[in-house]
């Protein structure tokens, strides 16, 4: 269970496109990390070798050879998160020859390492086929992933590997769990929202901050439940209310509160997964933000031309322990 928050500023003089996360997942398995330009790694369907073209910063580990990351930003700006959903992935067993092979987790991690932006990503995603481990050299079983894409301009799209070639869907909403059919969550929030006339008719502008009328009289209110659906209408509905952002910080801290009504609490009487993390990265500044579950500050951790310049695979260590400021 995961959810995707996108939020930007209105001030044309102070822009930020931050696109935020929970992770849910049994266990903390991701740390911050900086990936070089030329980094080698290989792909565990058919060990084929790999270089980055760009260097990122975002949430990962390293095993099998290779950067496993969830969610990050890259030098220009194109952030990318990977969430888990059921029933929906359409993966390909036999690989056709001239095309991309790869495991479904390793999708977000060769977007950001090799695409600008979302229309790069548009422009070559027939090349990718998502794989099953049918004839791979290590078997993963059956990974059932769809992601999140986010630049500069304001586009945000879902990655949807429900067919192929892979399906792209534009989502001015800026919101994206665990379920798939995104189309049909869509109708379901209409039970609690008005959408304009212009998100109606698929014609939302860039940069457009609220696709709803902010009526919600005789609407139904939204659930409290951590499902998939309860928590897309929730983070969708507060996301429409929210006070607008008007720089870089307001944005996330936007973001952190909207995070807030989705945050699943660790519970392992009733269930396996809770958010392990929150992340959101900056397409603007290319700053990446994380935060451990039991920690109460927020790491930051920015792409520097400096940083960008470096040669080696870097990982940042967090503490993930509850900590206070002590005032007396």
């Amino acid at each position: 269970m995961c959810t995707s928050i996108f939020q930007i500023s209105i001030d044309e003089n102070h822009p930020a496109h931050v696109l935020g996360r929970t992770m849910d997942w049994p266990r903390l398995g991701a740390a911050p990390v900086f990936c070089p330009r030329d980094f080698e790694w290989q792909s565990v369907y058919d060990n084929q070798s790999y270089r980055t073209k760009y260097a990122l910063v975002g949430g990962g580990g390293y095993h099998d050879n290779e950067l496993d990351v969830s969610d990050g930003v890259n030098e220009h700006g194109l952030t990318v998160q990977k969430l888990t959903f059921t029933n929906g992935t359409q993966l390909v067993d036999e690989p056709t020859p001239g095309k991309i092979h790869l495991a479904p987790y390793e999708l977000s991690f060769y977007l950001l390492a090799n695409f600008q932006s979302v229309q790069d990503i548009v422009e070559h995603i027939t090349e990718i086929e998502l794989m099953t481990d049918h004839f791979s050299r290590q078997k993963y079983g059956k990974v059932e992933l769809h992601f999140v894409a986010a630049d500069a301009t304001g586009r945000v799209v879902v990655i949807e590997p429900d067919q192929q070639p892979i399906r792209i869907i534009e989502n001015p909403l800026g919101i994206l769990t665990n379920s798939n059919h995104f189309e049909r969550q869509i109708d379901k929030l209409r039970q609690y929202v008005d959408f304009t006339p212009a998100f109606n008719a698929g014609n939302v502008p860039l940069n457009t901050p609220r696709v709803t009328t902010g009526n919600v009289s005789g609407k139904a209110i939204p659930p409290g439940s951590y499902t998939p659906n309860s928590r897309f209408i929730r983070a969708a509905y507060y996301k429409e209310r929210i006070d607008l952002a008007t720089d870089l910080d307001s944005a996330v801290d936007n973001v952190w509160h909207l995070l807030d009504s989705v945050n699943v609490p660790k519970n392992t009487s009733h269930q396996q997964t809770y958010s392990v993390y929150r992340a959101a990265a900056d397409c603007d500044s290319l700053t990446y933000y994380y935060q451990p579950y039991h920690a109460k500050q927020v790491a930051k951790i920015t792409l520097t031309k400096e940083l960008i310049a470096e040669k080696q695979l870097r990982f940042f260590p967090v503490i993930n322990q509850v900590s206070f400021q002590e005032l007396n």
